[in-house]
């Protein structure tokens, strides 16, 4: 966009911002309020991996700069006056996802977002512009049409690991209505998670500018805990631990570190490649080439990613990952993600020793 452009965008938001004030705060000292919580924010952090990752190329690609860049992300819903749903152009570096980027009468606007699974969905309201940036760049189908030729137990060379990418709370929150995770032939998965009507957005519990969670609303319905995460309103035993009175998140946790165990597992029996998972650095799996479990930093590396998939472990791994980069889901869809774990270890337990049986499946 010219410089003129900009400007006149600018002066726009700025004027959007004044009206979403409440009647007597419109001043300066409450938008430098906000403003300074913006900077505290994930979103304000110009520092971040997130918005400095291409300075050395000194443009975000276009494959990235929707979300990864301010300039990018209004060129991607059009608020510059081009097209919806495409980045034209490389953006700027060092662009962090700023009050240009919600506070545009585009932005307000905008009502439907088309997930990796190409499926649209309509009537998000004020959700609309979170959901562009937190629907991931794979779904489930994805990971389908990529094994879908191959032996289920077979190691191919055409196979490499599907990354959902991260912050996908969109994704997840929606579930099997837009197949963010891998869907296993024969199961049903749930759909999107209704929560209490207040409580039925994204900005209904994150601050728009902060991003932080007010818990107190979650707290005066869900009694008698102290953390959010102590939350649950089921009885079983997921996990097969013995113990429900723990909250859904414990649960999750629990599946979720016995599918990592499943996966270690297949790995050394399939293909004697032995494989481990490292939180912040794609591929995020490699070999574990000194078999101590753990993926140090020196096996983290990229000539070391793992490379001996199958459908059965690609399928399992992919889901993993869903769960790993949705740290709030357990909020967001845990009936979805407790499905989309249970399944995965039922799936290997045709292949290593693994007492199901133990598990439970909402």
């Amino acid at each position: 966009m010219p410089l003129p452009g900009i400007s006149s965008l600018i002066g726009a938001v700025a004027a959007l911002i004044a009206l979403a004030l409440p009647l007597g705060a419109q001043d300066k000292s409450e938008l430098s309020r906000l403003t300074e919580e913006w900077l505290d924010s994930p979103h304000g952090d110009y520092t971040s991996l997130s918005f400095t990752y291409w300075n050395n190329d000194g443009e975000v690609p276009v494959a990235c700069a929707a979300c990864h860049s301010q300039p990018g992300f209004i060129d991607f819903i059009g608020a510059d006056g081009s097209a919806l749903g495409v980045v034209d152009h490389p953006a700027a570096i060092n662009a962090p996802i700023g009050c240009a980027s919600c506070h545009t009468s585009t932005a307000h606007a905008l009502d439907s977002v088309r997930f990796p699974s190409r499926i649209m969905v309509d009537g998000l309201g004020w959700s609309a512009t979170c959901t562009v940036c937190h629907q991931g760049r794979q779904s489930g189908d994805n990971v389908l049409a990529a094994t879908q030729a191959i032996e289920e137990d077979t190691v191919s060379p055409d196979l490499a690991f599907l990354n959902v990418h991260y912050g996908v709370a969109a994704a997840v929150m929606h579930g099997a209505d837009v197949r963010a995770g891998f869907h296993y032939p024969g199961k049903t998965y749930a759909g999107r998670f209704d929560h209490v009507s207040s409580r039925n957005t994204c900005v209904a519990c994150h601050d728009a500018h902060t991003t932080q969670v007010a818990t107190d609303g979650c707290l005066s319905c869900h009694r008698g805990v102290e953390d959010i995460r102590d939350i649950r309103t089921w009885h079983q035993d997921f996990d097969g631990d013995g113990n429900n009175a723990v909250g859904i998140h414990a649960e999750i946790v629990g599946l979720h570190q016995q599918l990592y165990a499943a996966i270690q597992a297949y790995g050394t029996e399939t293909s004697n490649a032995l494989i481990g998972y490292a939180y912040g650095t794609f591929p995020y799996f490699f070999n574990d080439t000194n078999g101590d479990t753990q993926i140090s930093a020196d096996e983290a590396i990229f000539p070391n990613r793992y490379q001996s998939w199958t459908p059965r472990l690609l399928k399992a791994a992919y889901n993993y990952q869903v769960v790993q980069k949705d740290p709030g889901g357990y909020v967001h869809n845990p009936t979805y993600l407790l499905q989309l774990l249970y399944d995965s270890l039922e799936s290997l337990s045709e292949r290593v020793d693994l007492d199901i049986s133990v598990l439970r499946r909402p």
